[in-house]
Order: structure tokens, then sequence, then C-alpha cells
């Protein structure tokens, strides 16, 4: 066999191994590699994960391991493994995959209508990796609320209730400290200013926004509401609340999931820093989260000289307003009756 025909063939089993190990190498790269049917799947990785953790974690998801270990070494990955919240979709292929786990997506946090801190670190520690214990301890540190002229009672007044864009992964402490970011970014010198001109502090006109939040469902009748209490307010009258009430009933009995329907005069009469029936001005803190609405009520209240108010019971979900207690004695009189026909006994 001549020298030349000996290169020849030699030149095409080179070429043929490596068109052999280009299609592999292809194969490894661009082909589906996952194997869930979901379009996508979210995977966590916990803050100080290695690799051999990601792996643990990517393994319900890869159909060949190796295959996308080919990949990850070659692009470096295991040695700069990321934490956070990622975004498998169906069919991706390894260097996708790869890519995928190096683009943390955020979560998109909302909140609103929570009742008290505790069930608002509840409901946060369920979307990001840090936990209800230690968004509680963050939240109440005592320098913290300190530099920021809160206290624990009043600290929940800091959440604005708003749809936020937050990495899984964040801390306890950089959720908190983006919280009173919001808060400052909420709170600008024009709503200072209105709030100023109620005779409130921002925390306090979120303490009386909660209280308006709770008694009316109905955003247009807010602000009137808030012109009654600003009214009690200037009076130093007692607010006489039922729903700082059933928070103070709420509070005493540890049990935030009871649902209480109505206030008996027994109640009334409770030993609560949160009972507005015997303490004048406002609670020491939000009895709830108060919506945006709630909030604008109280700086831009209705200009009214009612007293008074009580639900009603011919356009439910609403009130009837009075300035003379005569006119609400016969108010409240008419919706007593309606409660009682109905046979609500809490």
């Amino acid at each position: 066999m001549s020298l030349k025909k000996i290169i020849t063939i030699s030149a095409v089993a080179v070429i043929s191994v490596l068109m052999i190990y280009g299609f592999i190498l292809i194969n490894k790269i661009f082909s589906a590699n996952t194997k869930f049917e979901e379009k996508e799947v979210y995977v966590y990785v916990p803050t100080g994960a290695n690799y051999t953790d990601v792996k643990k974690i990517l393994a319900p998801y890869i159909k060949n391991f190796d295959n996308f270990e080919t990949v990850a070494d070659k692009r470096s990955y295991p040695e700069n493994v990321k934490s956070g919240r990622f975004l498998l979709k169906k069919d991706m292929n390894n260097i996708d995959l790869v890519r995928a786990m190096r683009s943390n997506i955020p979560v998109k946090l909302a909140f609103n209508n929570q009742e008290r801190l505790e069930n608002f670190a509840g409901r946060v520690g369920a979307e990001i990796e840090a936990d209800s214990l230690s968004l509680m301890k963050a939240i109440k540190d005592p320098a913290f609320l300190k530099e920021n002229g809160f206290n624990e009672d009043n600290v929940f007044a800091m959440f604005i209730p708003n749809t936020y864009e937050i990495y899984w992964n964040t801390s306890a402490e950089k959720f908190r400290d983006k919280m009173i970011k919001e808060y400052h970014n909420f709170w600008t010198p024009e709503r200072i200013e209105k709030a100023k001109k109620q005779g409130l502090t921002p925390v306090q006109a979120t303490i009386l926004a909660s209280i308006v939040h709770k008694e009316s469902v109905k955003k247009d009748e807010r602000p009137r509401i808030a012109g009654v209490y600003l009214n009690r307010l200037r009076l130093e009258m007692p607010l006489q609340a039922d729903p700082t009430v059933i928070y103070a009933l709420k509070l005493r009995d540890n049990n935030f999931d009871q649902v209480i329907k109505r206030v008996f005069y027994n109640d009334l009469v409770m030993k609560s820093p949160y009972n507005t029936y015997v303490n004048i001005g406002l609670p020491p803190g939000p009895i709830a989260m108060p919506d945006i609405t709630a909030l604008e009520a109280v700086l831009s209240p209705e200009k009214n000289d009612y007293i008074y108010f009580c639900a009603s019971v011919d356009r439910f979900g609403y009130h009837e307003f009075a300035s003379t207690y005569a006119q609400h004695t016969i108010n409240a009189k008419k919706y007593s009756d309606w409660i009682a026909s109905q046979g609500v006994t809490r």
C-alpha cells in the first residue's frame, strides 16, 4: 500500500473520529435534557449551597446528568454556584440549563390585609428563604426600631401593601431594609404634610387608617369614616371603634383565626390598650395592614360634622351617619334589632 493511500485512509479515519466526537459533543450540548412534564419549574438553591447540593436539587429534573455535568464543567459552573430561585423550562438543553442556573429570578411578593406582624412574617416567610422567626427578630431589632422611630407595638405601620420584586434568597435583614426604604418612598413630603394637617404623624395616620380599613370595605365610604374619627380625636372623645375591641379580644385569647361578628357590652369595658371605648386617642399600633385607599382616606378625609355611625341595614356594607346622639340611637337600635333577628351570637 502506497504512502499516499495510507495517509488518505488515516486522514479519513481521523475525520470520522472527529465527526463522531463532534456529534456526541453536540448531542450532549444541544439535546433536550429535562425529565419533567410541566412547561416550567422553579428550583431553589439555599444560601451557602455547593455544587454537590445543587446536583441533589437538580436530580429530579435532569434526564442525563453526565451530559449536564460535561457542559457545566466546561462553563465553570461548579466553581460558581449561585443561591436563589431559578427557572427551568421543559426541553431545555444543557447550555440553557447551565445558563438558567446562573439567572436568579425574583419573587413577586404581594401582601395586603394582614392582621398583625406575626401573620405578615409568616406570609413573607412562605415566599422567601428567610423564615418567619428570623424576620420577626430582624424587624423587632431594638437598634433598628430606635434608628427609625418605631417600637414593637407600631412597627407594623412600616409595611406598605403592594407587589414587590424580592430575590428568594434575600436575608431577613435585607428584606427589612428594603421595606423601610419603601416606607420612606411612600411617605413623601406631600403625604407627611397632609398627615400633619390632620394632627397626625405618618405612624398615627397608619394606625387610624387600619381602623378605617376594618370599618368598611367600601372604598368610597372610607373618607367619610375617616372624617368621623378625626372629629372625635379633635373633640378628645373616645373613638369607640368596634374593630379595635375585636382586635383586643383576639389578642387576649391569642387567637386571630376566630371570627367575631358581634361585640357585646362586656367586651366594651375590657381592659386593653387597644380598646378605644375605654381609652381616648389611638391604640398603640395598627390593628391591621391598611390598604392605600384607607391611608389616602385619612390623609384626605371628608369634611363633615358627623360624630357617630353604625352599620346600615338598608345598604349592606355601608353605614348610617349621625351628628347627634339621638339620631345615632335610632340608627343603632335599627341595626341591633336586625342583627338579633339574624341569630348572630358572636
